[in-house]
Formats: structure tokens, sequence, C-alpha cells
């Protein structure tokens, strides 16, 4: 499942029992390491697949697991329940609050806040792998408890999504949108 020669780690990682790191990616052609930064702080139930890069002062809750191909800036916080699907991006001091899904190819970009139970979808007309195309979410914008965000949807720099929306088309920078479908309220 694992294997020593394909994980990287910083100083100071701090781990419980039952955390696997570089769990086997079948998906991919090759093997590649899992390179974790310098003072993470992983929780059991944890599971870090291989050929992603996260960087310092990474946490996880517990039960969390972080799948192959993701780039993971600094200072990043992943709560309990919480799954990012492969070849994700996330930025930098994002926090990604318990029981989230970020679905393949999402971009969270730095300073973003995804409240509990927050969702992203990456195919417009499933199952088309074909065609997989996640949201953008831009630096400092923040979602909204148990908030779904469609595929190929950019929420705009700052904006604000309200709880239990469902984001069918793109936000502007500094709005905040609620309902289903939202719609721009401020």
């Amino acid at each position: 499942m694992t294997d020593g020669s394909l994980v990287r780690t910083g100083e100071g990682l701090r781990r419980d029992d039952g955390v696997l790191l570089g769990y086997l990616a079948e998906r991919l052609a090759e093997r590649r390491p899992l390179i974790l930064g310098a003072y993470a702080r992983l929780r059991s139930g944890t599971v870090l697949y291989e050929g992603s890069t996260i960087g310092d002062h990474f946490a996880t809750g517990h039960h969390v697991i972080v799948r192959e191909e993701n780039q993971i800036g600094d200072h990043v916080r992943i709560w309990s329940n919480s799954v990012i699907d492969y070849g994700c991006r996330l930025g930098s001091r994002v926090l990604v609050h318990t029981g989230v899904y970020l679905a393949q190819f999402t971009v969270v970009e730095d300073d973003v806040f995804l409240a509990p139970g927050a969702m992203t979808a990456n195919d417009k007309y499933p199952i088309d792998k074909s065609n997989l195309r996640g949201p953008i979410i831009r630096a400092g914008a923040k979602i909204g408890m148990r908030a779904t965000i469609l595929p190929g949807v950019t929420i705009g720099r700052g904006a604000m999504v309200g709880a239990g929306s469902v984001v069918t088309r793109d936000v502007e920078a500094g709005a905040t949108v609620v309902g289903s479908p939202a719609r721009r309220v401020g």
C-alpha cells in the first residue's frame, strides 16, 4: 500500500497511528513520490496518495483523503472527513472544513474558506470522463455550509456563497450569492 522510497517529508512531521503516506495511485502510469513539506500535523485516518506535492505547515483532521496529482500550498488545513480528489490545486492559507468534497481538477486559490459540507462537481454530463472540468475558486472567497459549486464555474475574488446555495454560473469578484440556483444579493 505504501512505499517509503516514494514518500519525502520535511522536518517536524507529527502523525498519529493509522496515517498512510504514499498510498498507491493505481491510475498513474508510473509511480511518483508524495512530497510533504515541513511541520505537517496528520491525524488518524489520514491517507495521502503518492504523486502529490504539499507545502509546509499542512494539517489534517481525522479521516482525510488527499488523492494523487494534487498541488497544495503552505498553511493549508483540511478537517475531518474531507476528500480532495485527484488533480486539484490549492493555494496557501486555505481552510477546508469538515465533510468537504473537492472534485477532480478543482482550483482553490489563496486564503479561501470552505465551510462544512461544501461540494464541487466536475462533470456537466455524468459520467463523461473526457470533459472533466472543476470549478475555480478565486483568492479570498468564502463558500458557505453545504453549498454546491457546479463544473466550470468561477467564484470571483473575495466573493461569498451562502449556505445551501447551488452555484450554476460564474460569481463576480466581491459579490454575495444565495439560493438554488444562486442569485446575487449583494
